[in-house]
């Protein structure tokens, strides 16, 4: 018998984080790329009269991949929380992979007509009703591993996989910036990087089939049918929908500062494409080192602090950040700008993952939290881009994607309040108890 601390075991706690993750890691990776690579997919798939046109109809199939999380999120979760966490992140993984051989190998509009955007949304939808599932699957997975008193720490690195994710897209498109030239890139170039999506399929599902299924899953004696969860999910729609707002902050920092920041930089700050990419690869990193500090600030002080004190300064910051942005656009300032709401996000992030987790029934806790999460993402995260491109395009102010934050922020705040207030024990002494 090892002690929880010895090395066999550690060896054994870091090689299940990482094959869990790299799943997460390829799913967000092409999830990125699409936002990335928008103006290229535009002009490719969604030819139109005018440039804003093409860029909100990209954007909008963006969006569609969200609204499928939903659906993913309780059929998926559902079977996840019944046949186990190791059979059912094998399944996300499969149906992640098809959407993005899918959208690799699609010929543009010119070649084949209607049929073009047709397959991209449908590649969309795949990839969406994957994801819908992956990252619930994936926090719930590391929750369940978690050593005592270190579950915010753990659950971190579903994020954190998230972030090696942009920085390998974004140091991709930075290098093809640097080797390809614009014409280049623009007819051919930007498919390479979903092509390397595509080429480390086979090594993830290699090291998702040696996954483990968690001591806490495989000791429950009685697993839901479908019918089961979806009614368990019903009678607990108020946590859920609490549950959704609560990440509302989460998704849409999230998104603001990654998925829709290089197409900011490029088209409202007028940077060019590779500053914009080196932005976006520095808050990554960013984001990278926040999570955990995020998470293990939970563990010791507690999950409502954490999350009360990111909302407010949310809600005071955003748009005057936003604000200093457009009077005075350039490298350094849009670096220091992303880089505070990186900060804001990292720190939410890591103590908002675990608390989800907590309140679950555990029952039901992948399709749950799934539903919560994916709720949020395709209401607040996934139209973050076309909602931020709308309201430049419709206000004028440049800054006005603040707006947008700081009304997630808010909703985050008061669920916060809601779920602690509902709460019969605080979800700290929970934590300490189930973890």
């Amino acid at each position: 018998m090892h002690s929880a601390t010895s090395p066999v075991n550690t060896r054994s706690r870091i090689g299940a984080i990482l094959r869990v993750t790299s799943g997460n890691f390829l799913e967000q990776f092409d999830f990125f790329l699409f936002g990335f690579y928008a103006t290229y997919i535009a002009h490719t798939f969604f030819p139109a009269s005018s440039e804003f046109a093409s860029l909100m109809m990209t954007f909008a199939v963006f969006g569609a991949g969200f609204l499928m999380r939903p659906i993913g999120a309780i059929v998926l979760g559902a079977y996840i929380d019944k046949v186990g966490r190791r059979k059912g992140l094998i399944m996300t993984l499969s149906i992640m992979a098809a959407g993005t051989f899918l959208i690799v190998l699609i010929p543009s509009y010119e070649a084949i007509g209607l049929w073009a955007p047709l397959f991209v949304l449908i590649g969309r939808l795949l990839q969406g009703f994957s994801a819908g599932a992956e990252l619930g699957g994936v926090s719930v997975y590391l929750a369940e591993i978690a050593t005592p008193g270190r579950k915010g720490f753990y659950t971190s690195w579903q994020s954190g996989s998230q972030q090696v994710a942009i920085m390998v897209a974004a140091a991709m498109g930075f290098a093809l910036n640097a080797v390809l030239d614009q014409s280049a890139i623009s007819s051919w170039g930007w498919r390479l990087p979903f092509l390397f999506g595509c080429l480390i399929v086979p090594f993830i599902f290699v090291l998702r089939r040696k996954l483990e299924e968690t001591q806490e899953f495989s000791a429950r004696r009685h697993h839901l049918d479908m019918k089961q969860v979806f009614r368990m999910l019903l009678t607990h729609w108020p946590v859920v929908i609490a549950g959704m707002m609560m990440v509302a902050m989460t998704t849409t920092a999230f998104y603001l500062i990654t998925v829709y920041a290089p197409t900011f930089g490029k088209k409202v700050l007028m940077l060019s494409a590779s500053d914009s990419l080196l932005v976006t690869l520095l808050v990554a990193i960013s984001n990278f080192f926040w999570l955990p500090v995020g998470g293990a600030l939970s563990d010791r002080f507690g999950r409502k602090p954490v999350l009360i004190a990111m909302t407010l300064l949310a809600l005071a910051t955003a748009y005057p950040a936003l604000m200093m942005l457009a009077a005075s656009p350039g490298f350094s300032m849009m670096l220091g700008v992303l880089l505070w709401l990186s900060f804001l996000y990292g720190l939410y992030n890591g103590a908002m993952i675990p608390a989800l987790t907590e309140i679950m029934p555990a029952e039901v806790r992948v399709a749950g939290f799934s539903l919560a999460y994916s709720l949020a993402t395709a209401i607040f995260g996934g139209f973050t881009p076309v909602i931020s491109t709308a309201l430049i395009e419709y206000t004028g102010d440049k800054a006005s994607p603040g707006y947008w934050m700081s009304f997630a922020a808010l909703c985050a705040l008061l669920a916060t309040l809601y779920l602690y207030r509902r709460s019969t024990m605080t979800l700290q002494t929970a934590g300490r108890r189930h973890a």
